[in-house]
């Protein structure tokens, strides 16, 4: 089976592809794809192979994935994978295979599987049940975002209210927090699922390495080569800079 693999976060494309591999060796994953305009050109190029089965990130780095649907006209079968479940109902509607919240876990991938492979076997198959598209219905209710964190100080735990929070960043492999005391300490979260957890209406995700609070950002310079520069307080140690590609979502975010 060939899959390919449209997800903007490097780790959870790998972890997926991981995934992929223990549910079945002999699994072909023909790419991986960061954006809706990369997918684009991939489709558009000539390939040796193409995809049985694809995986489709929902929030893609410079588009929703379902415009990638519209503008190919794609029809191959796809299972969603995102951290926004307001968007379910809106995946069914676009013929997917099944749809999988991260962070994704092996059981639920190798259901979706197995419902893909029952599907190419019998076309017939209904994809959504009446008891899925209930629970679905569920999943819609307005995301409860985190108030509050706890992290460790040595041996004393305490917890940082979520507006207290300047930015979270990850530095020698370990992720941390920043309240706007100045103080940043270590989080036993990733920036991606951190990224789940906070209200997006309140935090950006810069770059790889910064997940901004947009009471942090004392100003924002135009920089060369089209790049953002990000100013915070406190002030972090490196420089900060929006990705080329998220400079267009980062002006929207900024502006509402």
């Amino acid at each position: 089976m060939n899959v390919l693999i449209i997800e903007d976060e490097p780790l959870t494309a790998q972890n997926l592809e991981l995934l992929l591999y223990e549910y079945d060796p002999q699994i072909r994953v023909l790419a991986q794809l960061p954006s809706v305009s990369k997918s684009v050109q991939w489709f558009r190029a000539p390939q040796p192979l193409q995809p049985d089965l694809i995986f489709l990130d929902i929030h893609l780095e410079d588009d929703l994935g379902f415009s990638l649907i519209k503008e190919l006209n794609l029809t191959i079968p796809i299972i969603f994978t995102t951290a926004f479940d307001q968007y379910a109902l809106q995946a069914f509607k676009a013929n997917s295979i099944d749809y999988l919240l991260k962070p994704i876990e092996a059981e639920e991938l190798a259901a979706a599987i197995d419902k893909f492979k029952l599907v190419r076997q019998n076309p017939s198959t209904t994809l959504l049940d009446t008891t899925a598209l209930n629970q679905l219905m569920k999943k819609l209710d307005p995301p409860a975002y985190r108030d509050r964190f706890l992290v460790s100080i040595g041996p004393r735990l305490r917890t940082i209210r979520t507006d207290e929070i300047a930015y979270f960043f990850f530095e020698d492999k370990a992720t941390f927090v920043t309240p706007h005391s100045g103080i940043p300490v270590s989080i036993d979260y990733s920036l991606d699922r951190l990224g789940q957890l906070v209200d997006p209406d309140h935090f950006y995700r810069v770059n790889r390495s910064f997940l901004v609070s947009a009471s942090a950002i004392k100003s924002v310079y135009a920089y060369t080569g089209s790049k953002l520069k990000v100013e915070l307080v406190p002030q972090p140690r490196q420089e900060v800079f929006v990705s080329v590609d998220r400079v267009t979502s980062f002006k929207e975010w900024m502006g509402k």
